[in-house]
C-alpha cells in the first residue's frame, strides 16, 4: 500500500472510530463514514468489503496505540510480586485511557445484538494479553515462586483484582473513576492480595 491509500484507509479507520464510538455500532452506516471523510462508499469498500471488517480496523488501531500491555516486559527472573505490579500498572493506566474506555463501553453495549464485536475485540486485545501473562505465571509455578494451579485463572484472578476499584468507576463514567492517581495503591493492593493467595506454601512476600 503506498503512502496515499495508507492516508486514505487510515482516515476511513479515523472516521469510523468516531461514528461508532458517537452513534454506536448500529447507528453507523457505511455511507455515513464514506461521507464523513469525503469520498464515495464504493472507494471505502475498496478497503474494508463490511462494517465488520472496518470495525476490527478500529479495534486493531486502538490497541497498536494503548495495547502497550500486550508487549510489557515479563522477565522470568524477575521476584513475582516486583512484575506483577509493573504489569498491574501498565495494565490499568492503559484501560483507564479514553479511547480503550469508549472501545469498550461500545463492545459491552452493542454484544447482545452483534456477538461478534465482542469477540473481535477480546481476541484482538484481552485474550492476547493474557496467553502472554498465563504464559509467564506457568513457569514461575513450575519454578516453584507461585503454587501449582491453572495459569490462566490466576490471571484473569489477578486482573479482576486490578479492575475491581477505579476502573468500574471510569466505565461507567462516575467522577469516582477520574483521579488516576490512586491506580498505583490498589494495584499494589491487588499484588498483595494475588499473592497472599498464589505464593508457595513456604513463600513469603
Amino acid at each position: 500500500m503506498d503512502d496515499a491509500a495508507a492516508a486514505r484507509r487510515k482516515a476511513f479507520v479515523d472516521a469510523a472510530r468516531d461514528l461508532f464510538f458517537m452513534n454506536g455500532y448500529a447507528g453507523t452506516t457505511m455511507s455515513s463514514i464514506a461521507s464523513k471523510v469525503g469520498g464515495s462508499k464504493t472507494t471505502l469498500w475498496t478497503y474494508f468489503p463490511s462494517k465488520e471488517e472496518l470495525f476490527a480496523a478500529v479495534v486493531d488501531d486502538i490497541v497498536a496505540q494503548y495495547g502497550d500491555v500486550l508487549t510489557v516486559d515479563l522477565p522470568l527472573d524477575g521476584p513475582v510480586p516486583d512484575v506483577l505490579r509493573a504489569f498491574g500498572n501498565m495494565l490499568m493506566t492503559k484501560l483507564t485511557a479514553r479511547p480503550l474506555l469508549s472501545l469498550y463501553r461500545l463492545v459491552v453495549g452493542e454484544a447482545e445484538r452483534f456477538p461478534h464485536l465482542a469477540e473481535t475485540f477480546y481476541a484482538r486485545g484481552p485474550r492476547r494479553g493474557k496467553a502472554r501473562a498465563a504464559d509467564w505465571v506457568a513457569e514461575k509455578m513450575m519454578r516453584g515462586e507461585i503454587r501449582m494451579g491453572d495459569p490462566m485463572r490466576a490471571v484473569q484472578q489477578f486482573s479482576g483484582l486490578c479492575q475491581s476499584g477505579l476502573y468500574q468507576f471510569a466505565v461507567l463514567g462516575l467522577p469516582e473513576g477520574r483521579d488516576t492517581s490512586r491506580l498505583q495503591e490498589e494495584v499494589d493492593a491487588a499484588v498483595d492480595t494475588f499473592y497472599r493467595a498464589w505464593r508457595p506454601e513456604t513463600g513469603r512476600l
